[in-house]
């Protein structure tokens, strides 16, 4: 009877199990962030105000003097806030839409920053490039330095800080013109220590139920 030959027993690449365990806790955590970053969107357009009453061209007056100008912006601001930060948005998207270097250059700033340092855990091999390898700190320190060149010496600082005036202006001005007389605000003043629009995004609760309150 000839000998039977013996079995082989597969051999799994240890780099290559790190690979693919890497590559899905990466997938994971992207998943995870675009789906927070979706559910704070929906949550913060759910508050904000109807677009008619933004618009609404009988209640735009000529503020008497500087100050009252000043006052109608800030009661706007706590009632429109929502609709503010979404006109800022629009203004960015749309400025770096029609800026494609620059939309390429932040997008793949952005990148770099999620799948090189953010999403890395402590488990993950080093870093290599070229066959050099790089440790946390000196991952760390080539995209700060990357994010200063894209920033300072490209056209995406200017793109950002030219579209954010244009959106800040555009707020001011409506702000501004916008008689508040009508509005009523439904919640309280922003919490202690949380910037405006950013209480938003902090999602704490407030300290005592809404009361309303005429402006």
């Amino acid at each position: 009877m000839a000998n039977s030959s013996p079995a082989i027993l597969p051999i799994s690449n240890p780099q290559t199990t790190t690979d693919v365990t890497t590559a899905t806790t990466q997938q994971s955590a992207v998943r995870s962030l675009f789906s927070q970053i979706s559910g704070t969107v929906r949550s913060g357009l759910s508050n904000s105000r109807p677009w008619p009453e933004l618009v609404d061209r009988s209640a735009f007056s000529k503020p008497e003097s500087i100050s009252e100008a000043t006052l109608r912006i800030r009661k706007n601001y706590a009632y429109f806030r929502i609709n503010y930060i979404s006109i800022i948005t629009v203004v960015l998207a749309i400025s770096l839409l029609t800026n494609p270097l620059s939309l390429f250059l932040l997008a793949g700033l952005l990148a770099a920053w999620f799948f090189l340092y953010i999403f890395r855990s402590a488990s993950d091999p080093p870093l290599t490039i070229l066959g050099r390898q790089f440790s946390d700190r000196e991952t760390l320190v080539g995209l700060v330095a990357s994010t200063v060149v894209v920033i300072f010496l490209t056209s995406v600082g200017s793109v950002l800080v030219s579209a954010l005036m244009v959106g800040v202006a555009i707020v001011c001005l409506h702000g501004a013109f916008r008689a508040p007389e009508d509005l009523f605000l439904d919640e309280q003043e922003p919490q202690a220590g949380v910037p405006g629009f950013l209480s938003y995004f902090t999602g704490a609760a407030p300290a005592a139920p809404p009361v309303p309150a005429r402006i």
